[in-house]
């Protein structure tokens, strides 16, 4: 044992000492900045670069990915796993503990390729080069997917040692990102600087993953250039990115010139711009064209110093509802009959708000027990395009959908999801389902023709057929009222079937009114004062239970036997807003001013 220990040390003195800077590596550079700079990087550090190709990166782990610097004790160097503060939660040995298969973090080690392969069709020598490609835990991996690097506000994913997957909160971007631990978000963005640089002249053919530009320079899209600017400020080169810059020296023949240079970084792109002017308020918002579960808004946009990128849309009690980046909008699942007053503020690129614009107000059409669309989705906002299976989550019209094992490089009429041992689930929705349309194909020759399985809340409703010719299916007579979850099960192994153009109708069980067609229930006063809202009507002391909700569905208070000693509800401050009061025999909406 001492002797391999000795060995690992004597092999790590032995690339600090020899494979430093060689002398006149970055000749030519004095005195460039901007793009020039990049190119000559380009130039010198494509000279030398050596193909190993992609199994050649396990031996190249061998040197490159070695935790010498934290517990010093020879493991993986894995930057999802390493925790730089106190003990790691596990360790991989280098020669027994690659993937292989894993189900959960600790299980193996794998290839991370930190600007995803699918963005380049894994082509060589991108798909081998050792500069950018880190050993990693095969579960973390595989969650991080190819999604971009930037901040997460929400995280649907934490790992052991507290990376995150989630919604953006990165200025300019609010799709799904991933987060390294902040010891590491320097070692990231140097990376990802280096992979532009070496490969300016190809990025116009490279996928952009929301992350890569198209052209050598900036080579990068602002958010996340802006958002590497930072992290590379964040947190400096550190003596194991030294190393492994070394040992990859030997390895491949070329070098990461943002370790042995940093302050190349600032003179090619800069740094970050500072914005702190909030956008002005959106102007003119209006409300109109109601059906029985929509109102249409559009407005006057806002103007800022730099740029708006979205506008927010809330209801007035302020509950968010989305955001778009055109100044029109529909908010879908409403409540027939019920009155809805809404407010949109501006965000630009730096994540400053505007004040609120004004507030429009519309009540929706009356409504049986069903209605017209209450929600859609067209699958535009899924993940970059990639063959590999995978989970991909995304979000789309203020839904968030989740597929496992699933692939996002199949189309329909557009852009598809196709599952293959998974399912897709929705977020949960409100105003229930009545029915629910889809297309899909069977994708490829090997699989067979069968059928979907449609759960609502976990239960399961009907199935939706699938073949090799494209189809439009629709199950009608669901009829869930309530908050809902759709959930799309493939249950054969190994078909694989492209699901787009998914849709529904809502579905209410309880006429919602100020007062019931016969009159035997009402309220008043209608707007609520006092906090005081009091009931009209027969047998009312029989109601077993009533609930005060809100609009974005939350349950804000609940009464047992509420009437039966008195016709009043004490409403408990409520603040300002559209509420509604559901009891065993009706749902009436009431407004509190």
């Amino acid at each position: 044992m001492k002797r391999i220990l000795f060995s690992l040390l004597f092999a790590v003195v032995f690339i600090n000492a020899f494979a430093q800077i060689p002398a006149g590596y970055y000749n030519g550079t004095t005195g460039l900045t901007g793009a020039a700079l990049k190119s000559k990087l380009n130039q010198i550090i494509t000279n030398g670069h050596i193909d190993h190709g992609y199994n050649g990166l396990w031996s190249g782990y061998q040197t490159t990915d070695r935790d010498y610097y934290y517990e010093n004790d020879g493991t993986i160097l894995d930057i999802y796993s390493e925790n730089a503060n106190g003990p790691d939660p596990y360790t991989f040995t280098y020669s027994t503990n690659q993937c292989g298969s894993y189900s959960t973090e600790g299980n193996c080690y794998n290839r991370e390729h930190v600007v995803p392969q699918s963005l380049f069709n894994s082509n060589s020598p991108m798909v081998a080069d050792i500069h950018f490609i880190r050993a990693t835990d095969g579960k973390v991996n595989g969650m991080r997917s190819n999604y971009p690097y930037g901040k997460v506000g929400t995280a649907s994913f934490t790992s052991l040692n507290g990376s995150k997957l989630g919604t953006s909160v990165s200025p300019g971007y609010s799709g799904t990102v991933f987060e390294p631990v902040d010891a590491f978000k320097g070692d990231v963005a140097r990376m990802i600087f280096y992979f532009v640089t070496r490969y300016e002249t190809q990025l116009s053919g490279f996928s952009s993953g929301n992350m890569l530009g198209n052209s050598a320079f900036p080579g990068l899209q602002t958010w996340e250039l802006n958002q590497l600017l930072a992290w590379n400020a964040l947190d400096p080169v550190s003596p194991a990115e030294i190393g492994r810059n070394n040992a990859s020296y030997i390895y491949q023949g070329n070098r990461n010139p943002y370790i042995d240079h940093p302050e190349y970084v600032d003179q090619i792109w800069g740094t970050p711009v500072v914005d702190t002017q909030a956008p002005t308020a959106p102007t003119n918002l209006v409300a109109n064209n109601p059906t029985s579960n929509s109102i249409s808004l559009s407005w006057t946009a806002a103007t800022d110093n730099i740029g708006v990128t979205g506008y927010d849309i809330y209801f007035s009690n302020g509950a968010f509802y989305a955001t778009v980046t055109g100044t029109t909008a529909t908010v879908q699942g409403l409540t027939p009959s019920t009155t809805y007053t809404f407010y949109v503020i501006a965000r630009d690129a730096a994540g400053n708000s505007s004040p609120q614009s004004n507030n429009a107000t519309e009540t929706t059409l009356a409504g049986q027990p069903g209605g017209g669309s209450c929600g859609t989705e067209d699958f535009s906002n899924i993940p970059a395009a990639s063959s590999s299976y995978a989970n991909q989550t995304w979000t789309n019209n203020s839904i968030t959908w989740n597929a496992t094992d699933a692939r996002t490089d199949q189309t329909i009429t557009g852009k598809a999801i196709t599952i293959r041992d998974g399912y897709l689930l929705s977020s949960t929705l409100s105003g229930g389902i009545q029915s629910l349309t889809v297309k899909t194909q069977l994708k490829f020759t090997t699989g067979t023709d069968s059928a979907l399985n449609l759960l609502i809340n976990g239960v399961q409703v009907g199935t939706i057929p699938y073949t090799t010719t494209v189809g439009t299916y629709t199950i009608n007579n669901i009829n869930i009222s309530g908050n809902v979850t759709i959930k799309l099960v493939n249950p054969v192994s190994g078909n694989r079937v492209a699901i787009d153009d998914l849709s529904w109708t809502c579905y209410t069980s309880l006429a919602t009114s100020e007062t019931s067609k016969d009159g035997a229930f009402g309220i008043y006063p209608n707007p609520v004062k006092n906090n005081e809202l009091f009931v009209k009507g027969e047998n009312i002391n029989k109601i077993t239970k009533a609930e005060i909700i809100d609009l974005s569905g939350k349950l804000i208070q609940v009464i047992h036997h509420p009437f039966k000693n008195s016709n009043k509800i004490d409403l408990k401050n409520l603040s300002k807003g559209v509420y509604l009061l559901k009891t065993d025999i009706n749902t009436t909406k009431f407004i509190v001013e």
